[in-house]
């Protein structure tokens, strides 16, 4: 049941490829709690997702944007601004991919062009993001700015290889710009680390199936899902969250606290 969280509040959510997707669950939720939004993502993923679709349903404009051009993320601020009558009040960050995990480099074999190409897309362009939103002025007090991230940033899991400094870039650019925006904006900058989630870029992952059932297993709580991670983005955007920030918020139904479960340990004694 929808309660008017985010009524007049305006934003930018960023990767919404398709309904499996975080971002996607995210503007319908946003949408439902009252708040209106601009959608983008690259050029290149808008032609293999449905954004149309999504856009259509939440009656919202969809502005491409290379998250990694500073250039695209100028007019996607502006323009968004234009668009939805004032400066913005949320941001969501849901973007991440590695050219060497697609192509499926192994750690120990990286094509560094490649991994550089994974940092600015999934931890870079979050620094980008907060910089263009900066300059151009365009949160409004008490803004809630958050991207996506994997407990992978802390633990070492063999098939996230690259985008494991990714996502620990991600997390440490979150705090130095949540200080800066804080003090001088009062804008808020978070992310939230994420249970394992069936999108279409996590199941693209190696063995991520077997990371998929082992967080089941070790989570008191079972794996947060996409939905689950919606609403959470949605209660970090409205006012109620509004002294929480340079934090990496744990959502992942209690995982990232557990030692060992009785499941596994069952598991385990087969």
């Amino acid at each position: 049941m929808a309660n008017n969280l985010l009524k007049g509040k305006r934003g930018i959510i960023f990767g919404a490829l398709d309904e499996n997707s975080i971002a996607w669950k995210t503007a319908l939720k946003v949408k439902e709690e009252g708040g209106s939004f601009t959608l983008t993502n690259a050029p290149i993923a808008m032609r293999l997702g449905t954004i149309n679709q999504l856009a259509k349903e939440c009656n919202a404009e969809v502005i491409p944007a290379d998250a990694t051009s500073e250039q695209d993320l100028t007019n996607l601020f502006s323009k968004s601004m234009e668009v939805l009558g004032g400066k913005l009040d949320f941001v969501l960050h849901s973007i991440g991919m590695s050219p060497n995990i697609r192509k499926g480099k192994e750690y120990g074999d990286m094509n560094y062009d490649w991994y550089l190409k994974t940092i600015d897309i999934s931890a870079l362009s979050f620094h980008k993001v907060l910089q263009t939103s900066e300059k151009l002025d365009a949160m409004n007090e008490w803004g809630s700015i958050i991207a996506l991230s994997y407990i992978a940033a802390q633990r070492a899991y063999p098939d996230y290889t690259d985008m494991a400094q990714a996502k620990a870039m991600l997390e440490s650019i979150a705090r130095s710009y949540g200080q800066r925006y804080g003090t001088k904006k009062k804008v808020r900058v978070n992310t939230i680390s994420q249970s394992p989630t069936k999108t279409t870029a996590g199941t693209g992952i190696s063995g991520f199936d077997v990371f998929f059932d082992f967080a089941q297993m070790m989570s008191p709580l079972g794996n947060a899902t996409a939905e689950d991670c919606a609403n959470y983005c949605v209660a970090m955007f409205s006012d109620y969250t509004r002294m929480v920030t340079m934090q990496n918020l744990m959502h992942d139904g209690g995982f990232s606290s557990s030692g060992i479960t009785n499941e596994l340990i069952e598991r385990l004694s087969k």
